[in-house]
């Protein structure tokens, strides 16, 4: 097949979730002998540069390059607009040339687009299978980041969640197939009743990468790791300092937190002047850190579709401690194979379930682990997007010759 593919980060290098998702997909597209021409954004001289090395893992991929500045004055223009900033905000005047230069000249057997913000550059077509991978559904992060921020700036999030989900539902009637990286986010698609056909894959987790190294780890320390400019997580980290870590050190003074992630606030680099806790910044390999601790907590509140970091710590034999909103986007079971808990008072009890007991922690690790074999590769994943390219195909097909 020759396919048409548009994501919304430059996906290689595949080092953060935005790039991981679509990277794997065009691999396995393309190791499975399609010919796959990307189109997506790079945002820097040094994101373009980075990016050239997807060309051993596809036909041929174009950018379009934006400046962040720009790009966010094209949000601040579409505010009064019933099109989301979102979308604006991932426009490309020069990806929007080349996009429509390869649908002229070429035939394509699908076009799939991952993520809703640049479905713009191929609503209209009509004439190809088309897929939609929503990923998560954006507008309900909008709509959950409303409830945490302070008025006016909710009124903002609240009514650019409205704006995205009137787009989402648009955008679903316009393509074949739409998907979506969990059951629940499926769930919530479903829940527009657009008539859309839908189906969900999962996430994987590079599980060779991904692995434990055989090295002790350290009873007293425990980890969070994600990028510390991006608001859940932010939200997540000033929200356990203040009210679990207090619990936590009261019992175990003797207590580590290990922040991990790049780009921390102002904010979240305070929290390293907290006792026992540590804001790393960016670092060359977050493995290190996951695995010589006791466990990695991700109490997110805010939390759409596959957290890759759950997935990563568990592949690596690191149990897990989340919110039962963050575990919902993970194909596991609690307690089985991680631990759930929402509350100050539960969070605090799940950690000190694992740093006091050397035998509780080896099972979640060895079950974690093996969970993740089985329901989380890459490998399982990509079987069902095949089906699903197949079903997309069809649906086209005969939708094309009821017309």
């Amino acid at each position: 097949m020759n396919i048409l593919y548009l994501c919304h980060r430059f996906p290689f290098p595949p080092k953060r979730g935005g790039k991981i998702r679509p990277f794997n997909m065009i691999r396995h597209l393309s190791a499975s002998g399609h010919k796959v021409t990307v189109c997506s954004l790079a945002r820097s001289p040094e994101e373009a540069a980075e990016g050239q090395g997807l060309a051993a893992h596809c036909e041929r991929f174009e950018m379009g390059h934006v400046k962040d500045p720009i790009q966010f004055l094209r949000m601040i223009a579409r505010l009064p607009l019933v099109t989301p900033s979102s979308m604006g905000y991932f426009f490309s005047g020069e990806l929007k040339a080349k996009v429509e230069e390869l649908l002229a000249n070429q035939k394509w057997d699908l076009i799939f687009v991952h993520c809703s913000s640049v479905a713009q550059y191929v609503e209209h077509v009509s004439e190809v299978p088309k897929i939609l991978d929503f990923g998560d559904m954006d507008s309900q992060k909008w709509l959950e980041y409303a409830n945490y921020k302070p008025f006016p700036l909710s009124l903002g999030y609240r009514w650019e969640g409205g704006k995205m989900l009137l787009a989402e539902k648009r955008l679903a009637r316009r393509f074949d197939l739409c998907t979506a990286t969990t059951r629940a986010e499926r769930e919530t698609l479903d829940g527009y009743a657009t008539g859309a056909p839908s189906d969900w894959f999962p996430n994987g987790v590079d599980s060779g990468f991904f692995s434990p190294d055989g090295e002790p780890y350290e009873a007293d320390t425990i980890s969070f790791i994600g990028r510390m400019d991006y608001y859940p997580n932010q939200e997540c980290m000033q929200r356990f300092c203040d009210e679990v870590w207090p619990l936590v050190r009261e019992r175990r003074p003797q207590m580590k937190l290990v922040i991990v992630g790049a780009d921390p606030s102002p904010a979240m680099k305070k929290l390293g002047e907290r006792p026992g806790v540590t804001v790393t910044g960016s670092v060359p390999d977050v493995r290190p850190y996951v695995r010589r601790s006791a466990l990695m907590v991700a109490p997110l509140a805010i939390a759409r579709g596959t957290q890759n970091k759950i997935l990563e710590a568990m592949a690596m034999g690191v149990p897990v401690v989340t919110s039962r909103i963050a575990a919902g986007g993970v194909d596991a079971e609690a307690p089985a194979h991680l631990l759930v808990a929402d509350t100050p008072v539960e969070l605090a009890a799940a950690i000190f379930r694992i740093v006091e007991s050397p035998a509780e922690r080896e099972r979640l690790a060895t079950a974690g682990r093996e969970r993740m074999l089985s329901h989380h590769a890459w490998p399982h994943s990509m079987k069902r997007l095949d089906a699903i390219i197949e079903r997309a195909v069809e649906l086209h097909r005969s939708g094309t010759e009821r017309a």
